[in-house]
């Protein structure tokens, strides 16, 4: 009861003090194709919806979402939690899995990637502010175009103008349906070609690696990340962060939005230093959330935090992340 209360009061506090931007009203175009391949599979699955702020003073960035689903199931879809944030939301569908083989998922999402980088300055986005994200199989999806350069070259497109990457949940070693279809076994790790660990280098752009518990967490998943974090430090990598959401499991998508949310505007800031592992520090409150980040600091300290570590750990997350 205690730890409902706690986590109820924190997050009732931050949406209180979060103020979304301005009067901004959206508009959304979807089934949009953002590839020129005849066939009929391709013609299905190569379409993308954008939602975006149609009345912006200046041009605003983007966060292109990849949907999870094993690279074999599932389809494009916009969260609730991201709209209205002032900035746009390109959702894009690819083909999967046994439909296709490798690359074929990776190519369509450079190509969609490449579509968005082309066309959004037509909407009123700026193609110098343009995030990659997703969920599971989306969230590999988005580290493998952002660190194997390879795939949105063959579009003439730099992946380090990509100003973030915020991949929930990601495989980092070579994805699981890529090597179930070389008939490799899903519980042996295999770092190849395909795999974001392959191509960790210092030149990336920014990362925010975000994961469940790593005892509730899909086999390995918070392990792969831990290990691809600690290898972009070993290699100087100079802004990348990873998050564990304790007491969350595969499914952190409501959770860890707020915290992509602050990751895309402390970017755009440009003037704010990169977070600290949520579960070891706090200090990434700024403006009105402070003095409850104090409160929710000073309840860490007490006998309440002592008791429930976890709540205060999500209060403070909820907190300090919403509110900004």
């Amino acid at each position: 009861m205690m730890k409902l209360t706690l986590l109820s009061l924190a997050t009732t506090l931050a949406a209180y003090l979060h103020s979304a931007p301005g009067d901004l009203t959206y508009q959304l175009e979807s089934e949009l194709s953002y590839s020129t391949l005849a066939d009929a599979y391709a013609k299905e699955r190569c379409k993308l919806d954008i939602y975006y702020p149609e009345n912006s003073e200046d041009s605003f960035a983007t966060l292109i979402w990849f949907h999870g689903g094993a690279l074999k199931n599932g389809n494009k879809h916009i969260d609730d939690r991201l709209k209205k944030q002032g900035i746009a939301i390109v959702a894009a569908n690819y083909r999967m899995y046994p439909k296709v083989g490798t690359p074929v998922p990776i190519e369509d999402a450079a190509t969609a990637t490449a579509w968005v980088f082309e066309n959004i300055a037509d909407y009123g986005g700026n193609p110098d502010k343009i995030f990659i994200s997703g969920h599971s199989a989306g969230g590999y999806l988005a580290n493998i175009l952002g660190f194997d350069k390879r795939w949105l070259a063959a579009h003439e497109i730099d992946a380090d103008r990509i100003a973030g990457l915020i991949p929930y949940s990601g495989h980092t070693i070579t994805h699981m349906t890529v090597r179930e279809f070389v008939g490799i076994d899903a519980q042996q790790p295999i770092i190849d070609q395909y795999a974001p660990l392959f191509h960790t280098r210092a030149d990336a752009p920014p990362v925010l690696l975000l994961t469940g518990d790593r005892e509730l967490e899909l086999f390995g998943r918070y392990e792969e990340n831990a290990y691809f974090w600690r290898m972009l430090k070993v290699v100087g990598h100079p802004d990348a962060t990873l998050y564990e959401f304790d007491g969350y499991g595969h499914g952190i998508v409501e959770p860890a939005h707020p915290i992509a949310l602050k990751f895309i505007h402390r970017i755009l800031a440009s003037n704010q230093p990169p977070f600290t592992n949520v579960y070891h520090t706090q200090n990434f409150c700024a403006g009105s959330s402070v003095k409850i980040c104090a409160i929710v600091s000073s309840l860490r300290s007490s006998s309440v935090g002592r008791l429930y570590p976890t709540s205060i750990a999500r209060a403070s997350v909820s907190i300090c992340a919403i509110c900004g």
